[in-house]
């Protein structure tokens, strides 16, 4: 098993030195059988993947949300190393700029991005468009060598998709992809699962959720940490104590010493079913 986190110190920066006695791993709350390998990966190149969700309960966000990833493609993409592609949903998925380290190519595919384009039938298959981003996109590239992660903007509303909550992380997990999420300002009347949902992805995935009606400041300061996140990273290889193949889901915690102000990892993975 292998698992990809980020430690800062207690001033949000970046660890970069940590070692494997100052740690602590745990799997289902039990040691792990033996530690394969620890490495650092420092300035890591990026792979990346904007998905924006184009269906009618988000019609109000979508300028937002595009200027947004116009300002991840243009502050922070770097055209030497990374690369991303983006995506927008509804009751279908289509690709409108395939992977490109082009940030003026990139923000083209971005404004491409149209509401109530790709809903025919009405409806929003979000769990289906992650898990075709995973599999037919970051399935493709070796996932222990980038930073790999999916910029979500949605509501995290999923009314029509095949694909479950447990499949979506399962694959996210196996391609070493983590999602941040851009929530949707929920409307006043609204009951919406769609929140939970978002959270739900982001924990298990090892990443976070931030809100798209922030300010400007704060939007740069997000998606600042979403870079030191994913370019400074630690990879961890190890045996589970156990390991049945019954689909069951394994808790995952770590813990650092007293100079780690935070560790940010998904929260576990479902064991094989065969």
């Amino acid at each position: 098993m292998g698992v990809t986190f980020h430690a800062a110190d207690l001033h949000g920066l970046p660890i970069n030195d940590l070692k494997l006695d100052e740690m602590k791993l745990l799997d289902n709350d039990a040691t792990p059988r033996k530690i394969l390998a620890f490495y650092s990966m420092q300035d890591f190149p990026i792979r990346a993947g904007i998905l924006m969700d184009t269906s009618e309960s988000m019609a109000g966000d979508l300028a937002r949300d595009r200027a947004i990833a116009i300002e991840y493609a243009e502050k922070l993409l770097r055209r030497n190393s990374d690369q991303a592609f983006v995506m927008d949903f509804g009751y279908v998925s289509n690709i409108t700029q395939p992977w490109t380290g082009d940030p003026a190519a990139l923000t083209a595919g971005i404004r491409r991005v149209t509401a109530g384009k790709q809903n025919p039938l009405g409806g929003t298959a979000m769990f289906d468009t992650i898990f075709r981003a995973c599999f037919n996109q970051f399935g493709k590239i070796d996932p222990a060598a980038s930073g790999n992660f999916i910029l979500l903007f949605s509501d995290g509303e999923d009314n029509v998709s095949h694909s479950s909550l447990k499949e979506v992380v399962d694959i996210c997990q196996r391609s070493n992809t983590a999602i941040f999420a851009f929530r949707a300002a929920a409307h006043a009347e609204s009951f919406s699962t769609g929140p939970k949902t978002l959270a739900e992805l982001a924990a298990q995935t090892g990443d976070r959720v931030f809100n798209d009606d922030d300010s400007e400041t704060e939007i740069d300061n997000d998606l600042r940490i979403i870079e030191a996140d994913l370019r400074n990273q630690y990879r961890l290889v190890y045996k589970p104590k156990e390991l049945k193949h019954d689909g069951s889901f394994h808790r995952i915690e770590v813990q650092g010493s007293d100079r780690v102000g935070s560790i940010v990892i998904r929260t576990g993975y479902y064991a094989p079913t065969h």
